[in-house]
């Protein structure tokens, strides 16, 4: 059974069930041009027990066939998730998990793996619709159909899934979520656009996706009763349990929400609330009873917490921190904290820190990238960190899961869009996250920005960051302003935004509810952006432009563009000249070949080093230039001119007519072999490459001046047109010499 559309830049979709993988509960091939993705949905049928949360997990993973490849890893298969797999399995876990039904417990698990690749159709902007397409052929209970799309904007327009080459051109790239009626995630970056840019972008991708929910529908009615969804039991917490724990909490929850606590002691309040009120229910009820419903109870609390400061923003404008719904935290910041980094921040904002390094590297220190579609290197790497101490927890290290991986990229996304054009550094970012209460993510991008310009790493501009929240209930929205993490957990909308004074950079959002109206997204884009202006201002207390030099102990990286002739004569035979350049010098020398021509690096912490390789290579890739002076020493002396050998092994013919202003009979008077001469270099012949010398071009004339290169060309010019008989006596000497030799030989 299959279904087919067309995407708005002309490609078709099909979308296949029915033929693989028929066992599990849905199973779809989602493919455009030759990129075919596989997607399976299986879902539990039985809850474990003690089962709290929902268990859903998305696998986004690419065979290396699909592209004609082999991993290049160790192993040479496909081992654990990369980075970019983590990444999109995130997008596509973000857009579904909302539409399973509250209180849905049982194991789910979607899998989905690029099976074909075509080179130019990018399989990230179909995952969506294939794992969407794989729930809705099944009957697993989901609130679909959404889709997922990529929206660009290149030269002006905005373009549906474009081709990857296109892409280069765009300014502006999104990944948006949605169903038929409502945007549920936006992921992306741009290159400092305005708000009005996103807005149209997500107005453009949702008419699309919406084409792509039909498809969905059309492919499950072909399907019939397999995809008519069981029945499941979903456990609600009965009303008199919400009306019991209502009436013990609600009252305190509210003093404690009004009290403009901070992390800390909100907690503890919220400890102290929940022991009075489970004191209090023991003494009325009884242990038995409070054993019975133990689970009710707890989420009723959960609940009714919830509910009452949700309901205290709408009513009454009142914020856990006892904020304005478009204040910022109070920020401080610190520079060149980290005596030993190429550069190192602090950025604070309330209670969240982050403590962030600048390490410049070497093209050696580039990070391979190993995916299905290429095996590339990065030059810029951002790590992010999450301890558990940041939240006065206790936690087993096991390296960085999907959460920080996500908090990274989306730093990196939007660091990168303001880097310097030439990258003469690897760069590497670390943010170790030292306290949390929100936002974490946000102020990676600000220490991240400052550290860099700390390091001298010459950015366009500062880049800040912004976490904006949401609550919206009854018809009343509250949209605020630099989420504490508190809010994030009872809001309806996390939406992150970084950008310059020039615009934005990226975007990362979630919306947890239906029918978010485009005006309230256009108001909490501009209260994001006056909150990141401020954040900005308040950045600029501590850095505001970039160092004016790399600090005193990082690498310094000087580049030199050489003739791709000359690439081969810089490495020479098996690396032996690079490597006794090395050596010599004690720098870091890296070739590449870019466009036809040699791109040289040269690194160390030594000044003098680096001047020394550069002398030494430009030594060895010399190219003259027309115009230019030089001085050289006579290497062989001839009856019309001397020939001079000069720098970079080069040699030209210094004609006798172009020694000086006056006539000399014989060149051997002079010059002599040995003899320095200063010259210019007048011409190089194209066909044969010699090259013409001019000494009295730089020579005084007898009143003083130096000719013009135009009086010079028109005397050479000049003594070509006379005739030879005009042309001195130089023809009868050497007439009369010949003759005297045929005398002698008589």
């Amino acid at each position: 059974m299959t279904v087919n559309f067309a995407l708005p830049n002309g490609r078709d979709v099909t979308i296949e069930t029915g033929k693989l993988a028929t066992q599990a509960n849905g199973s779809v091939v989602v493919k455009c041009g030759k990129t075919m993705l596989f997607c399976s949905v299986v879902s539990g049928t039985s809850v474990r027990e003690g089962q709290s949360f929902f268990p859903l997990s998305v696998d986004y993973q690419e065979k290396f066939a699909a592209a004609g490849r082999i991993p290049g890893n160790f192993f040479r298969r496909e081992t654990r998730l990369n980075d970019y797999e983590i990444l999109i399995s995130r997008i596509v876990d973000r857009a579904i998990r909302p539409l399973f039904p509250k209180g849905y417990m049982f194991d789910t698990q979607v899998i989905i793996n690029l099976i074909s690749l075509d080179p130019e159709v990018m399989p990230d902007a179909l995952a969506g619709l294939a794992a969407s397409a794989a729930l809705m052929v099944s009957n697993i209970p989901f609130a679909g159909p959404i889709s997922e799309c990529r929206v660009a904007r290149i030269g002006g327009e905005y373009v549906i899934n474009p081709d990857r080459s296109a892409l280069k051109e765009a300014d502006l790239d999104l990944i948006v979520a949605a169903d038929m009626d409502n945007i549920m995630m936006v992921e992306g970056e741009g290159k400092e656009v305005d708000e009005k840019a996103i807005i149209e972008a997500l107005k453009a991708g949702h008419e699309a996706i919406k084409v792509q929910c039909k498809a969905q529908l059309e492919l499950r009615e072909m399907v019939g009763d397999k995809a008519i969804t069981r029945e499941v039991e979903i456990h609600e917490i009965p009303a008199e349990i919400l009306e019991y724990v209502s009436s013990l909490i609600k009252e305190p929850v509210e003093e404690m929400t009004r009290s403009a606590l901070n992390k800390a002691e909100r907690k503890a309040a919220y400890k102290e609330i929940k022991a009075n009120y489970k004191a209090a229910a023991l003494e009325a009820k009884g242990e038995e009873w409070m054993a019975e419903n133990k689970a009710d109870l707890s989420a009723a609390f959960d609940k009714i917490q919830k509910k009452t400061v949700r309901d205290l923003m709408l009513n009454e404008g009142i914020r856990l921190d006892g904020r304005k719904f478009d204040q910022v935290r109070d920020i401080w910041t610190e520079i060149d904290y980290l005596p030993s980094a190429h550069g190192s921040a602090i950025f604070n904002r309330g209670e969240t820190q982050a403590l962030t390094s600048l390490t410049l590297g070497t093209k050696t220190d580039q990070q391979m990238v190993d995916v299905a579609y290429e095996n590339s290197y990065a030059d810029f790497i951002l790590h992010y960190n999450f301890p558990a101490y940041s939240v006065g927890e206790t936690k087993p290290m096991r390296g960085p899961g999907r959460r920080e991986v996500g908090h990274a990229n989306l730093a990196h996304r939007s660091i990168r869009q303001v880097l310097p054009d030439e990258m003469t550094h690897t760069i590497r970012i670390v943010s170790d996250i030292m306290e949390s209460n929100g936002s974490s993510s946000m102020a990676t991008v600000c220490a991240g920005s400052m550290a860099l310009m700390d390091g001298g790493v010459k950015l366009k501009r500062p880049v800040a960051g912004i976490a904006m929240g949401m609550v919206a209930e009854g018809g009343k929205i509250a949209i605020l302003s630099d989420i504490l993490g508190d809010e994030d957990a009872l809001g309806d909308m996390d939406f992150k935004l970084t950008g310059t004074e020039e615009g934005i950079t990226a975007c990362q959002m979630d919306i947890k509810i239906d029918g978010l109206p485009y005006e309230q997204l256009e108001q909490a884009l501009a209260q994001a952006r006056e909150g990141r202006l401020h954040i900005l201002g308040e950045m600029a207390k501590s850095i505001a432009k970039p160092a004016d030099d790399l600090k005193s102990h990082a690498p310094r990286i000087v580049k030199l563009i050489i003739e791709k002739s000359y690439i081969g004569a810089v490495i020479g035979p098996g690396g032996k000249i690079i490597q006794e350049l090395q050596e010599m010098t004690g720098t870091n020398i890296n070739i590449d070949e870019v466009d036809g021509k040699g791109h040289v690096s040269i690194a160390s912490n030594d000044k003098a080093a680096i001047d020394d390789a550069v002398a030494r290579i430009k030594k060895i890739t010399f190219t003259p230039e027309v115009g230019e002076v030089y001085t050289g020493t006579v290497k062989t002396v001839m009856p019309y001119g001397v020939f001079v050998g000069f720098e970079g092994g080069k040699d030209g013919l210094l004609h006798v007519s172009e020694m000086s202003h006056t006539r000399i009979d014989n060149v051997e008077d002079a010059f002599k072999e040995g003899d320095e001469v200063t010259f210019k270099l007048v011409e190089i012949d194209e066909r044969t490459g010699k090259l013409r010398l001019s000494r009295k071009a730089i020579m005084p004339r007898a009143d003083g001046t130096i000719p013009t290169d135009e009086e010079l060309e028109a005397e050479r010019q000049a003594a070509k047109d006379r005739p030879r008989r005009d042309r001195g006596d130089r023809g009868d000497r050497r007439g009369g010499g010949r003759r005297d030799r045929r005398d002698r030989r008589d």
